[in-house]
């Protein structure tokens, strides 16, 4: 049971086909929805009565947008263009926002110490146990962020799993949406296994049917329905206080994504302390990933020198050629 987007605007019809599109590539493209559904809102609190893009329309929407850091507004003005080009395809003459140069990103990944990340696992169990309110989405978040730490799972890559693709005996899980639209099998430890038995224990004891069955979404709040990638960031900023670990706010994290950059580096931490060389376990941590291709996972070798530095002496050079020199900023 997937989160359901309702569109009602005069861009609806369109809007709805361009997420079919997406879809047919076999990707959840939830981020997309999120975007086309804030651009649905906008067009219908406009009072855009004819189903058009114009100029104008863009640039109301934007003076709406000030909170939104460079690159959210590309990745927006991006499904703007998209949407544009489709409806045109369709007879319907739009005007097509001509992309800016792509920022290039200088945020820095927040990567947690192994004294952290305990820390914010024990705090979130302790936090369950006092939580009482009815559509919270605390009773997941000891099971949730084990998981994103111990498979480096997207946030909506996990929100997206369903009872069908947790397999406890032969102990992996099947990512099926991705942001990358490649499905992907994923090893779990004995350990996470037993914390996700221990959730399914206690969501098995909500007032709500049907919460077992195959097709239904795994990670449900106390009514039964799939929390928005938000509640859980809201639930993890709290969580971060709680832990005396300081949350910038404006998108300069920590992150519940960061969880993601975590595992990655103490990932090849690990292999090379136990005598793997880094770039040889660098294509198990890119399937790991869901990355596409090397190039997006190579940062993690960098980042995991520079904050690991004494990893280095471990590393053999004999197979670095292979792949491109990353030099330290």
């Amino acid at each position: 049971m997937s989160r359901t987007f309702v569109f009602n605007s005069a861009l609806a019809p369109y809007i709805r086909r361009l997420v079919e599109e997406k879809e047919s590539t076999g990707s959840e493209a939830l981020r997309t929805k999120w975007i086309l559904k804030e651009i649905d809102d906008f067009a219908t609190s406009y009072g855009l009565e004819e189903p058009v893009i114009t100029k104008e329309l863009i640039d109301a929407w934007r003076k709406t947008r000030i909170n939104d850091c460079d690159s959210t507004l590309y990745t927006k003005y991006s499904i703007w263009s998209q949407l544009g080009k489709l409806m045109c395809r369709c007879g319907i003459s739009c005007y097509i926002l001509r992309l800016p140069k792509q920022p290039e990103s200088k945020f820095v990944p927040y990567i947690y110490t192994h004294e952290q990340i305990t820390k914010l696992f024990d705090t979130c169990d302790n936090v369950v146990a006092f939580d009482r309110h009815y559509n919270t989405a605390a009773i997941m978040m000891p099971a949730l962020l084990r998981l994103l730490y111990s498979t480096g799972l997207r946030i909506s890559e996990a929100l997206s799993l369903e009872n069908r693709d947790i397999h406890h005996n032969e102990r992996y899980i099947h990512v099926r949406k991705s942001k990358n639209g490649c499905e992907r099998i994923l090893p779990i430890c004995d350990s996470l296994d037993n914390v996700l038995l221990q959730y399914e224990s206690y969501r098995s004891r909500l007032p709500v049917g049907g919460l077992a069955s195959p097709r239904h979404i795994y990670f449900v709040k106390l009514d039964g329905t799939s929390p928005a990638p938000g509640t859980i960031c809201s639930r993890f900023h709290s969580l971060l206080r709680k832990c005396g670990i300081p949350y910038e706010g404006n998108h300069h994290g920590p992150r519940v994504h960061d969880l993601r950059h975590t595992m990655a580096v103490h990932s090849l931490a690990q292999m090379v302390e136990n005598g793997m060389d880094i770039y040889t376990g660098l294509p198990l941590l890119s399937a790991c990933l869901g990355h596409k291709s090397l190039k997006a996972t190579e940062q993690y070798v960098r980042l995991t020198f520079e904050y690991m530095p004494e990893l280095q002496r471990l590393c053999s050079p004999l197979n670095a050629f292979v792949y491109p020199h990353i030099v330290k900023p």
